[in-house]
């Protein structure tokens, strides 16, 4: 039964953390039917929320229609009230009424499940995109206040990472800078996440918001190993070829589903290489946010690592799967030997200039297999259209593999060929290159301290150092190696 109520009725009166709400006790209570009685009868005491229309004291069809807009169908509505003092007039709801409304502004939510208001909190309208990408794909929207212990993982050129609790287990919240500004950007990430359901690819489980800064959160399988630098730095004394050649089948292996899908990563390197855990070599890859379809580029704009940037990209070209496979090569170099690519130098113009004209980093047997260089100077070879594919990499890494762990009997059972002389040859080199690594031990504050001050392996927009490259390098020379 709606009512007119006096405000001396309400005792206990609690302030709340939204705005215009408080909460009181109603001392004479709402008007409830007793069946047995066959009448109507007070329950005394009942806690309710008060809703208070600030500035109300003249009454408007536009007050009414907002206080109407209020009287939702479900919601236990009690009646009306006035402060003496103010004169605001105040709606009195059940107690409950108050977890259907935004913490940030007061409104009411729009969608209760994913507990946005109309106005995304003050948000660009913009904004209004993510509401209708939750909508259309049935997406998990997760309120912030859901997560727990929030600590700092990494920081890169245009996200932070964080770890968190959340419903019992550990995930990871990928918090891009600006968000709110870059919706598009955000969302192709997304749905290049979603797109994917492998192993070889890192898991999302949903999105949200951070109520301080209004930027949105990616919510990700958390790798507890780290990034590819990080598992190295914990496990170089262990980080043998047998080793090296499976985490390589992993990471080709989730190129492949990338490229299957006719897609193109566009910023791929060690960084974007997790280790779902500290001791195993369980890989997969992250940093969706480049993430295209093939044909979908934008070349006004480079973004990357420069090492890992292909040369036709860096001088303006088109983003290709070649280049993805250019940046694998460069993967590569870094699993044999346990450096950066140009870790030595200043990822500058000069730098960008050396890439353009075929300049790669220098690597040598028996420090690497011959075959295991062949395949990886293939990968990063200066024309595009002389570079293998993925699913010739993950060929050629996988003949590697059984040439060198496999006898005979157990080769032809897994290989359906013969073990010939040519693998044998291989199984040589890595067995020499394995004894190379024993007596040349991987020396990390070695590689620290030879590491450029402006080496930098972070993504970054990358034309200011392509912007001004010399026409020639348009023509460089290509190199068939």
């Amino acid at each position: 039964m709606f009512e007119w109520i006096p405000y001396n009725q309400f005792i206990d009166i609690k302030e709340t953390e939204i705005q215009s709400f408080i909460t009181a006790i109603w001392s004479n209570g709402p008007l409830t039917f007793n069946n047995e009685s066959v009448k109507y009868q007070r329950n005394l005491n009942k806690r309710v929320t008060l809703k208070f229309f600030y500035n109300s004291q003249n009454v408007s069809i536009e007050f009414l229609n907002k206080m109407k807009s209020h009287l939702t169908e479900g919601i236990i509505s009690y009646g009306i009230s006035q402060n003496p003092n103010t004169k605001d007039y105040i709606l009195v709801f059940c107690e409950k009424y108050i977890e259907k409304c935004c913490k940030n502004c007061g409104e009411k939510y729009t969608n209760e499940i994913y507990k946005w208001c109309k106005l995304l909190c003050s948000i660009n309208e913009k904004s209004m995109k993510i509401f209708d990408f939750i909508d259309d794909f049935k997406f998990n929207w997760v309120p912030y206040n859901e997560f727990n212990d929030i600590k700092e993982m990494g920081r890169g050129g245009f996200s932070t990472v964080y770890s968190a609790i959340w419903r019992y287990k550990k995930v990871a919240l990928k918090c891009l800078h600006n968000s709110h500004n870059f919706i598009n950007e955000f969302l192709n990430e997304v749905k290049a996440y979603r797109a994917y359901s492998s192993e070889d690819i890192i898991k999302i489980y949903g999105i949200s918001q951070n109520p301080d800064t209004g930027d949105f959160i990616m919510i990700l399988e958390c790798a507890e190993g780290g990034n590819f630098n990080g598992y190295l730095y914990k496990n170089h004394e262990v980080f043998d070829w047998l080793n090296k050649l499976q985490i390589l089948i992993d990471i080709i292996r989730g190129l492949k589903k990338i490229h299957q899908k006719h897609m193109v990563h566009r910023d791929f390197h060690i960084g974007n290489i997790l280790f779902k855990y500290i001791k195993y070599n369980n890989t997969c890859i992250s940093d969706m946010g480049l993430c295209k379809e093939v044909g979908n580029n934008d070349e006004t704009k480079i973004y990357g690592v420069m090492p890992y940037v292909a040369p036709e990209v860096l001088r303006g070209g088109h983003y290709t799967q070649a280049a993805d496979i250019y940046s694998f090569g460069m993967i590569m170099y870094f699993v044999a030997t346990g450096k950066q690519p140009f870790s030595d130098r200043a990822h500058d113009k000069l730098l960008a200039l050396d890439i353009c004209n075929g300049i790669r980093p220098e690597i040598n047997e028996p420090e690497a297999p011959k075959c295991y260089i062949d395949l990886m100077k293939k990968c990063w070879n200066s024309n595009p259209t002389n570079r293998p594919n993925v699913f010739k990499i993950e060929e050629f890494i996988w003949l590697f593999y059984n040439s060198y762990i496999s006898n005979a009997s157990k080769f032809k059972y897994i290989m359906k060929i013969e073990k010939e002389q040519q693998h044998y040859e291989i199984e040589k080199q890595f067995k020499e290159a394995e004894e190379y690594r024993k007596e040349n031990p991987i020396s990390i504050k070695d590689i620290q301290s030879t590491t450029h001050p402006q080496a930098v392996y972070t993504s970054r927009l990358l034309n200011s150092f392509t912007k001004d490259l010399p026409s020639e390098c348009f023509d460089c020379a290509i190199d068939d190696l």
